[in-house]
């Protein structure tokens, strides 16, 4: 397993770092092993050290995309160069640009961005004639979103969603990983965090017991050998109960209601009202999870969908309505956060409010601060704070060349395009001189045009070069995997074999880690 044997080179959960900066990923990186660079404002990167290069979420999210799309290919017998892409529906404009962008590397036109919850929902709505009001309660590897619809004869209305782009799976494995790691630590002095090869251990053997605990009242963790000091191996052993890591999460589960609450309250509806309860994402099978859930709503949640299914059922769903396969479907979704400008004091000027339908435009008449002000900056921010430096920057520009007059005269027309894929585009003009600017608001990767286009033409062609390479790297990973398990097996097994026997052995692995280095 290349995350135990190659930590620091092996990457995961990269969706959690899309288009974020360094300032906002601070929890999410004490949680992966391999290292994040960028200064505090700038928008993170990831270091390599196999290859010594930084790569950015977009890029390492294209090379799985690619593979996606040689999976389905292989399948179809076809070539497969448009797609739906699926977001939480929580994410901001930055991360959604980050995940058009990778979708673009991969050499994918990329057709759609659609909410997790939405696609969802299509798939479960999907030829049901009577009218519902559903909450899809989505809790993935990575976030949480709650989305309230009206569903019924095709029609798809998105109410209200809210969520956390902090939560999700990989929180209450990490839960789990400090708890039993710092009940190892007590009894034998040694901390598992600080090795990364038995923290990967761990962490594999932390996903497997919460998993298990979905089903089973009690699991026992047990990693022999995981670790050593002057005394000799280690061994760790541990029950742990369902009532345990209840316990241990159940701060995490408790972060699902406001969310929900919140999705509630925007859609003018009470818990009552709901009549189906979606469940989407792995994390929804532990029983403390759909056990708030009933609390919430006052009924069983829907299990009649698989809920690592059921979105990429609902992307294929609007990728036939895109394709023009399906004409009977109609999809209303809405912005998941405020958009706005700053305007004179700091405050944010909001000028479409969450939860509006999109796609939209709004027009707005802002003026100068000052007398002879010859230009104005349009600061665009998204959020739901009062200030705008509580608020996420998205871009700025300058509307330059503004006459000389008295403050208060100029007139500034701002205006805010969103697209289908929550994406937004902003303009300024003077109304006294027609004088227009505007910007594709592009801070998710900090990757222009022309750097995604030279990236999409660096895979085509180095396609047969990286396929080389990664056979080369899978061969390399399968005898880095042969010499730790036969290490291990002869650490464990070692006295029951003879001398002449271990010594051959041991020849062997020292062959195959020379070839390696080859």
């Amino acid at each position: 397993n290349q995350q135990v044997t190659n930590p620091h080179n092996t990457v995961f959960s990269i969706k959690r770092f899309m288009g974020r900066r360094h300032n906002e990923v601070s929890t999410e990186e004490k949680m992966v092993p391999f290292k994040i660079v960028g200064g505090s404002d700038e928008l993170v990167r990831v270091h390599i050290d196999a290859t010594n290069k930084d790569y950015t979420p977009p890029e390492i999210s294209a090379f799985i995309l690619r593979d996606l799309k040689k999976t389905a290919e292989r399948y179809l017998g076809e070539k497969v160069e448009r797609a739906v892409i699926t977001v939480p529906a929580y994410f901001n404009d930055s991360q959604r640009q980050a995940t058009k962008e990778a979708g673009q590397i991969a050499g994918l036109q990329v057709e759609r961005i659609l909410n997790e919850p939405t696609a969802a929902a299509l798939a479960y709505g999907l030829e049901r004639k009577v009218n519902e009001k559903i909450a899809v309660f989505d809790l993935g590897g990575g976030t949480f979103d709650i989305s309230i619809l009206d569903v019924g004869d095709n029609v798809f209305e998105v109410l209200s969603t809210n969520g956390d782009t902090h939560l999700g799976g990989d929180d209450y494995d990490e839960v789990l990983i400090n708890y039993v790691a710092e009940e190892f630590r007590k009894k034998e002095g040694i901390d598992l965090r600080k090795d990364p090869m038995a923290l990967q251990r761990l962490k594999e053997a932390c996903e497997r017991a919460k998993c298990e605990l979905s089903g089973s009242m009690e699991t026992s963790i047990n990693l022999p050998y995981i670790t050593a000091d002057a005394s000799g191996p280690k061994h760790l052993q541990m029950n742990i109960t369902r009532a345990k890591f209840e316990q241990l999460s159940d701060d995490l589960t408790e972060r699902c209601r406001g969310p929900v609450m919140r999705a509630l309250q925007d859609a003018k509806l009470s818990p009552k009202d709901i009549d189906e309860v979606v469940l989407v994402g792995g994390s929804t099978r532990t029983p403390r999870v759909q056990q708030l859930v009933k609390e919430i709503f006052g009924k069983e949640p829907n299990r009649s969908l698989n809920p690592d299914e059921v979105v990429a059922m609902g992307a294929a769903v609007q990728a036939a309505v895109l394709s023009g396969e399906k004409s009977d479907i109609v999809l209303l979704d809405v912005t998941p956060l405020s958009l706005g400008v700053e305007t004179l004091g700091g405050v944010m000027t909001v000028l479409i409010p969450r939860n509006t339908t999109i796609p939209t435009s709004k027009k707005e008449i802002f003026s100068t601060a000052a007398d002879n002000q010859p230009a104005v900056d349009i600061h665009v921010l998204q959020g739901e704070r009062k200030m705008a430096g509580d608020n996420r920057t998205l871009g700025r520009f300058q509307l330059t060349g503004i006459p000389p007059a008295p403050r208060g005269l100029p007139q500034i027309e701002v205006t805010f395009d969103i697209d289908a894929n929550g994406i937004l585009n902003v303009s300024a003009k003077d109304l006294g001189t027609g004088k227009e600017q505007s910007i594709e608001i592009k801070a998710s990767s900090g990757l222009s045009e022309q750097e995604v286009q030279r990236m999409v033409k660096d895979a085509e062609a180095h396609a047969a070069e990286d396929e080389r390479k990664k056979k080369l790297i899978d061969v390399r990973n399968q005898a880095d995997q042969v010499v730790y398990s036969t290490e291990k097996t002869l650490k464990e097994h070692g006295d029951k074999v003879d001398a002449a026997t271990r010594g051959e052995i041991e020849q062997a692995i020292n062959r195959l880690k020379d070839a390696q280095k080859t």
